[in-house]
């Protein structure tokens, strides 16, 4: 691995643009737009496509899942 030398400012500054960064990426993620679990199992039976069984173990497992547990306090509401 080569090294690089960088002044005590270039390497503040690059330090600062990076921490920036994480924070800039790591708020666009947390504002992902998400359906409720209720309204993605209605999408799913609109279709009708899928088995009761199907759609009820859907809705089981998208209330288990970390996702939801980690962000349904933070779904933002679509825009009709």
């Amino acid at each position: 691995m080569s090294n690089i030398t960088l002044s005590k400012t270039e390497y503040e500054q690059l330090k600062k643009q990076a921490e920036a960064y994480q924070k800039f990426a790591a708020r666009c993620f947390e504002l992902i737009i998400q359906d409720p679990v209720e309204e993605t199992v209605a999408d799913f039976r609109k279709t009708k496509l899928y088995s009761e069984n199907f759609l009820d173990d859907l809705e089981s497992g998208l209330r288990k899942s970390s996702y939801a547990k980690k962000y349904s306090t933070k779904t933002i509401k679509k825009r009709s």
